[in-house]
Protein backbone atom coordinates (compact mmCIF):
# COMPACT_ATOMS: atom_id res chain seq x y z
CA UNK A 1 0.00 0.00 0.00
CA UNK A 2 1.18 3.31 -0.32
CA UNK A 3 -0.38 4.95 2.91
CA UNK A 4 -3.58 6.18 1.49
CA UNK A 5 -6.82 4.46 3.00
CA UNK A 6 -7.44 1.02 1.27
CA UNK A 7 -10.23 0.28 -0.56
CA UNK A 8 -11.37 -1.47 3.06
CA UNK A 9 -11.85 1.76 4.42
CA UNK A 10 -11.99 4.52 1.74
CA UNK A 11 -15.98 5.19 1.11
CA UNK A 12 -15.47 6.91 -2.43
CA UNK A 13 -13.28 3.83 -3.68
CA UNK A 14 -15.77 1.23 -2.29
CA UNK A 15 -18.76 3.12 -3.92
CA UNK A 16 -16.84 3.21 -6.84
CA UNK A 17 -15.66 -0.73 -6.87
CA UNK A 18 -19.35 -1.55 -5.93
CA UNK A 19 -20.78 0.50 -8.82
CA UNK A 20 -18.57 -1.21 -11.48
CA UNK A 21 -19.82 -4.45 -10.53
CA UNK A 22 -23.38 -3.81 -10.30
CA UNK A 23 -22.66 -2.28 -14.11
CA UNK A 24 -21.51 -6.34 -14.38
CA UNK A 25 -24.69 -7.83 -12.48
CA UNK A 26 -27.25 -5.01 -11.89
CA UNK A 27 -29.54 -5.41 -9.26
CA UNK A 28 -31.91 -3.32 -7.00
CA UNK A 29 -31.03 -0.22 -4.78
CA UNK A 30 -30.21 -1.37 -1.02
CA UNK A 31 -31.90 1.90 0.46
CA UNK A 32 -33.07 4.80 -0.84
CA UNK A 33 -29.89 6.63 -0.43
CA UNK A 34 -28.07 3.64 -2.78
CA UNK A 35 -25.82 5.87 -5.01
CA UNK A 36 -23.25 3.04 -5.86
CA UNK A 37 -26.19 0.14 -7.31
CA UNK A 38 -27.83 1.89 -10.10
CA UNK A 39 -31.14 0.08 -9.64
CA UNK A 40 -31.19 -1.47 -13.16
CA UNK A 41 -32.55 -4.72 -12.39
CA UNK A 42 -34.77 -6.10 -9.96
CA UNK A 43 -33.59 -8.28 -7.63
CA UNK A 44 -29.91 -8.40 -5.99
CA UNK A 45 -26.99 -7.82 -8.10
CA UNK A 46 -23.04 -8.75 -7.92
CA UNK A 47 -23.15 -6.41 -4.95
CA UNK A 48 -25.72 -7.91 -3.17
CA UNK A 49 -24.14 -11.43 -3.44
CA UNK A 50 -20.90 -10.29 -2.27
CA UNK A 51 -18.86 -9.17 -4.67
CA UNK A 52 -16.98 -6.86 -3.20
CA UNK A 53 -16.22 -9.21 -0.45
CA UNK A 54 -14.98 -11.37 -3.34
CA UNK A 55 -13.02 -8.93 -4.66
CA UNK A 56 -11.12 -7.87 -1.20
CA UNK A 57 -10.54 -11.61 -0.91
CA UNK A 58 -6.44 -12.13 -1.01
CA UNK A 59 -6.38 -15.40 -2.89
CA UNK A 60 -8.66 -13.94 -5.81
CA UNK A 61 -5.35 -11.74 -6.66
CA UNK A 62 -6.96 -8.66 -6.65
CA UNK A 63 -7.28 -6.95 -3.81
CA UNK A 64 -3.97 -5.21 -3.58
CA UNK A 65 -5.01 -3.47 -7.11
CA UNK A 66 -8.53 -2.58 -5.94
CA UNK A 67 -7.22 1.25 -4.59
CA UNK A 68 -5.70 2.69 -7.86
CA UNK A 69 -8.39 0.61 -9.96
CA UNK A 70 -11.19 2.67 -8.07
CA UNK A 71 -9.00 5.68 -8.63
CA UNK A 72 -8.15 4.59 -12.39
CA UNK A 73 -12.72 3.87 -12.66
CA UNK A 74 -12.98 7.85 -11.59
CA UNK A 75 -10.30 9.17 -14.38
CA UNK A 76 -11.69 7.51 -16.78
CA UNK A 77 -15.22 8.71 -15.87
CA UNK A 78 -14.05 11.82 -15.77
CA UNK A 79 -12.70 11.87 -18.94
CA UNK A 80 -16.04 9.94 -20.29
CA UNK A 81 -18.38 12.66 -18.75
CA UNK A 82 -15.86 15.50 -20.56
CA UNK A 83 -16.28 13.83 -23.82
CA UNK A 84 -19.95 13.58 -23.75
CA UNK A 85 -21.15 16.80 -21.40
CA UNK A 86 -22.17 14.49 -18.21
CA UNK A 87 -22.52 16.73 -15.93
CA UNK A 88 -20.86 14.84 -12.45
CA UNK A 89 -22.66 15.16 -8.99
CA UNK A 90 -19.36 16.11 -7.14
CA UNK A 91 -21.08 14.71 -3.94
CA UNK A 92 -20.11 11.26 -5.50
CA UNK A 93 -17.23 9.50 -6.85
CA UNK A 94 -17.09 10.23 -10.69
CA UNK A 95 -18.36 6.47 -12.20
CA UNK A 96 -21.16 6.24 -9.61
CA UNK A 97 -22.15 9.71 -10.34
CA UNK A 98 -23.13 8.50 -13.97
CA UNK A 99 -25.87 6.88 -15.16
CA UNK A 100 -26.56 2.95 -15.42
CA UNK A 101 -26.27 3.44 -19.52
CA UNK A 102 -22.92 6.08 -19.03
CA UNK A 103 -21.88 3.17 -16.82
CA UNK A 104 -22.59 0.58 -19.23
CA UNK A 105 -21.19 2.47 -22.01
CA UNK A 106 -17.80 3.40 -20.11
CA UNK A 107 -17.44 -0.45 -19.17
CA UNK A 108 -17.87 -1.47 -22.57
CA UNK A 109 -15.38 0.73 -24.06
CA UNK A 110 -12.65 0.02 -20.63
CA UNK A 111 -13.06 -3.62 -22.15
CA UNK A 112 -13.15 -3.27 -25.16
CA UNK A 113 -9.91 -5.84 -27.35
CA UNK A 114 -8.44 -2.59 -28.23
CA UNK A 115 -8.01 -0.99 -24.94
CA UNK A 116 -4.63 -1.17 -23.47
CA UNK A 117 -6.24 -1.68 -20.27
CA UNK A 118 -8.50 -4.40 -21.20
CA UNK A 119 -7.11 -7.03 -19.08
CA UNK A 120 -7.72 -5.45 -15.76
CA UNK A 121 -11.24 -4.73 -16.43
CA UNK A 122 -12.05 -8.00 -17.56
CA UNK A 123 -10.64 -9.26 -14.27
CA UNK A 124 -12.58 -7.37 -12.09
CA UNK A 125 -16.02 -7.41 -14.30
CA UNK A 126 -14.97 -11.37 -13.93
CA UNK A 127 -14.79 -11.25 -10.49
CA UNK A 128 -18.13 -9.42 -10.31
CA UNK A 129 -19.90 -12.14 -12.31
CA UNK A 130 -18.28 -14.95 -10.09
CA UNK A 131 -19.55 -13.16 -6.90
CA UNK A 132 -23.19 -13.70 -8.01
CA UNK A 133 -23.18 -16.64 -10.19
CA UNK A 134 -20.89 -18.99 -8.11
CA UNK A 135 -20.10 -17.75 -5.01
CA UNK A 136 -16.47 -17.93 -5.81
CA UNK A 137 -15.62 -16.66 -1.94
CA UNK A 138 -18.20 -19.01 0.10
CA UNK A 139 -17.94 -22.29 0.85
CA UNK A 140 -21.22 -23.43 -1.19
CA UNK A 141 -22.95 -25.15 1.52
CA UNK A 142 -22.38 -21.85 3.72
CA UNK A 143 -23.15 -19.99 0.96
CA UNK A 144 -26.79 -21.77 0.87
CA UNK A 145 -26.88 -21.03 4.19
CA UNK A 146 -26.59 -17.45 4.58
CA UNK A 147 -29.22 -17.76 1.47
CA UNK A 148 -26.04 -16.42 -1.57
CA UNK A 149 -28.85 -14.88 -3.54
CA UNK A 150 -27.23 -15.45 -6.94
CA UNK A 151 -27.37 -19.32 -5.98
CA UNK A 152 -30.99 -19.08 -5.48
CA UNK A 153 -31.66 -16.45 -8.67
CA UNK A 154 -29.73 -19.38 -10.94
CA UNK A 155 -31.56 -22.41 -9.61
CA UNK A 156 -28.41 -23.95 -8.04
CA UNK A 157 -29.97 -27.09 -6.23
CA UNK A 158 -29.32 -26.56 -2.32
CA UNK A 159 -27.67 -29.53 -0.20
CA UNK A 160 -30.01 -32.03 1.81
CA UNK A 161 -30.46 -31.58 5.49
CA UNK A 162 -27.13 -33.73 6.21
CA UNK A 163 -25.11 -31.01 3.96
CA UNK A 164 -24.62 -33.50 1.01
CA UNK A 165 -25.84 -33.25 -2.17
CA UNK A 166 -27.93 -36.52 -3.53
CA UNK A 167 -29.62 -36.02 -7.16
CA UNK A 168 -32.48 -38.46 -7.30
CA UNK A 169 -33.00 -38.26 -11.15
CA UNK A 170 -29.43 -38.09 -13.10
CA UNK A 171 -29.25 -34.85 -14.85
CA UNK A 172 -28.85 -36.65 -18.13
CA UNK A 173 -32.10 -39.35 -17.18
CA UNK A 174 -29.67 -42.54 -16.78
CA UNK A 175 -26.49 -43.18 -15.10
CA UNK A 176 -23.28 -41.89 -16.89
CA UNK A 177 -22.07 -44.98 -15.72
CA UNK A 178 -22.10 -47.86 -13.44
CA UNK A 179 -20.87 -47.72 -9.54
CA UNK A 180 -17.55 -49.54 -9.13
CA UNK A 181 -18.15 -52.38 -6.68
CA UNK A 182 -15.50 -51.07 -4.29
CA UNK A 183 -17.51 -47.53 -3.47
CA UNK A 184 -18.67 -47.56 0.38
CA UNK A 185 -22.38 -46.23 1.38
CA UNK A 186 -20.75 -42.82 1.52
CA UNK A 187 -19.66 -42.60 -2.23
CA UNK A 188 -15.62 -43.06 -1.25
CA UNK A 189 -13.27 -45.41 -3.09
CA UNK A 190 -12.51 -48.58 -1.13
Amino acid sequence: MNGEESVLEDPARVQTIEAFADTIVPGERRGPDDRAVAGAAAGPGAVAAGALELLRWPAGGLSDSLDGLADILTMHAEEYAARRGVELDPAVPAFVALGFEDRTALVLELTAPEHPEKQLWVGLALFSNMAFDSAAHLATADAFAQGHPGLRHLGYTPPGADGLWRFPQYSYRRPLAPLHPGTTSTGSPA
